[in-house]
């Protein structure tokens, strides 16, 4: 039973789809650049102006080398697999609901100039980030906030069920991951009893993401419980099967009142209650105060892009306690993959280029563009103590593999290289000269840089700096520093992974 409910399962289904979508375009290629001779020179002009176009305009080359390689190898195929991997972006109907989405966004957000002014004059040096983090990313600063950290999910956990059993108006939630089990249904099992209190629950999962933990009626289950629910950007076994904006975001808000975020999805590895890649090591903030309304507004923009149902976002905007002393300076961020801003990464590079004594940063993946590995590097000659903090044990073997193909080039020009021997981080954090950390949900990955929308929380100042930058010194002591000679591969290896490094964009 279980191995006909495999074989007639939705993934076998899709995977057959992708085959046979591929084989459908590549052929009817093929068949018209035989048939046809001046199809065929059209096809191959169109591959040289692609080619030409992708050289002139991209902002990130090497992201888009492996599209220029195969059109160069076979201008047939190569135009046909760019032209398939973009029409997503051009068809869905979820991304442009989503680009009009975030323009309705905009009149909720304010940003209190005598804020920005402040924090310019409290730290100079500084203020150029702070301006790129409000305009450029249209998340604005605040300072009435509270935060708690926690470095592992094991222990953040108890905590969101705690405040969830608190709530009196709405719990939003949006995921990448969610799978039934020890903590998806502690979860649930409040939701289903918030609902029938008048709770407003909606819930917002990758369809993706969830693809292999979840039945495709998962959703509508829910909503017969009263629970509203959609999967983000479904795939579907047409154009749509190729999906590669997907929905990494971590975001849970409470009332307007309290958000949570970090690196968890809703699964049990993510707590350690079941093992899979030796112990998991993640993180879950929470937040408190005026910045929550950057998580709400976040979920709506997503949410109404798939359910247009609110007219007015301000009703899920509570009012907040003002708090009797600061404590620095806090900014909510999204990243969109639908403009070329990518503003996660601009805030990751900007924060090397201004750290003086040290940055830290824990990732599951390192998957980069030469300018991060440059700026790696000059950040550790310029006297910066960099380390990255990798995983022990991998969840995904091949991209590990090319996670470690960096460690040598990266090794040479300074930067410090710890694998976590416990078993898996999946963690994603910045902490540097002991103001500024940013937690979140961006990977150091192709993906997370510039294909799937993301959020991050940026510290500047904070008491939490500090409790992030002790999580990393505990997480440093069960680490394994990476010499250079442990970084040689064999002869076939080498060349294997520097071939599907090709794909890393893809990856």
């Amino acid at each position: 039973m279980n191995i006909l409910k495999k074989i007639f399962s939705r993934a076998t289904f899709m995977i057959i789809m992708v085959i046979l979508e591929a084989f459908l375009i590549y052929s009817l290629f093929k068949w018209f650049g035989e048939k046809t001779t001046w199809i065929e020179i059209i096809l191959r002009i169109l591959s040289v102006i692609i080619v030409i176009g992708i050289i002139n305009n991209s902002k990130h080359l090497s992201a888009d080398m492996l599209y220029v390689l195969l059109i160069m190898i076979s201008p047939v195929f190569g135009t046909a697999f760019y032209l398939l991997m973009g029409a997503n972006l051009l068809s869905s109907r979820t991304f442009h609901n989503i680009a009009r989405s975030n323009v309705n966004t905009l009149k909720y957000i304010h940003q209190d100039d005598e804020l920005m002014q402040e924090m310019k004059e409290i730290a100079p040096e500084y203020a150029g980030q702070f301006k790129y983090i409000s305009t450029s990313t249209g998340s604005p600063f605040y300072r009435n906030f509270q935060t708690d950290y926690y470095g592992l999910g094991d222990k953040g956990y108890p905590v969101m069920l705690e405040e969830m059993r608190k709530a009196e108006k709405f719990i939003f939630l949006e995921y990448f991951i969610i799978e039934e089990g020890k903590m998806w249904n502690g979860m649930l099992e409040i939701l289903e009893q918030k609902v029938k209190e008048g709770v407003d629950i909606r819930i917002l999962y990758d369809d993706l993401g969830s693809f292999f933990t979840l039945p495709a009626s998962y959703a509508r289950k829910l909503e017969e419980k009263g629970i509203k629910c959609m999967p983000f950007n479904r795939i579907d076994p047409i154009i749509g099967i190729i999906a590669n904006h997907r929905d990494h975001r971590k975001i849970m808000v409470i009332d307007g009142k309290v958000a949570f975020s970090g690196g968890v999805n809703l699964a049990d590895e993510y707590i350690n209650a079941i093992v899979k890649h030796g112990h998991w090591k993640d993180n879950i903030i929470r937040i408190k105060g005026e910045v929550v309304w950057s998580y709400t507004l976040l979920f709506l923009t997503h949410w109404n892009s798939l359910r247009n149902e609110d007219t007015d976002y301000t009703i899920y905007k509570a009012k907040q306690k003002i708090p009797e002393k600061y404590d620095g300076y806090i900014a909510a961020y999204g990243e969109n993959p639908l403009n070329d801003e990518r503003a996660a990464q601009n805030i990751y590079l900007n924060i090397l280029n201004q750290a003086k004594d040290y940055c830290y940063i824990i990732t599951p993946y390192l998957i980069i563009d030469t300018d991060f590995i440059n700026t790696l590097i000059l950040a550790a000659k310029r006297g910066v103590d960099v380390r990255i903090v990798t995983p022990g044990v991998p969840d995904k073997k091949l991209v590990f593999d090319i996670t470690q193909s960096y460690y040598p080039a990266l090794i040479d020009g300074g930067v410090k290289i710890f694998e976590y021997t416990p078993g898996f981080v999946h963690s994603k954090v910045f902490v540097s000269d002991d103001i500024i950390a940013t937690v979140g949900t961006v990977n150091l990955d192709y993906r997370s840089l510039y294909l799937h929308f993301e959020n991050g929380t940026y510290l500047f100042n904070s008491k939490t700096v500090l409790d992030v930058k002790a999580d990393l010194d505990e997480t440093l002591k069960q680490c394994h520093q990476i010499t250079k000679e442990e970084c040689h591969n064999g002869l076939f290896k080498s060349m294997f992974v520097g071939i599907v490094k090709l794909f890393a964009s893809q990856m």
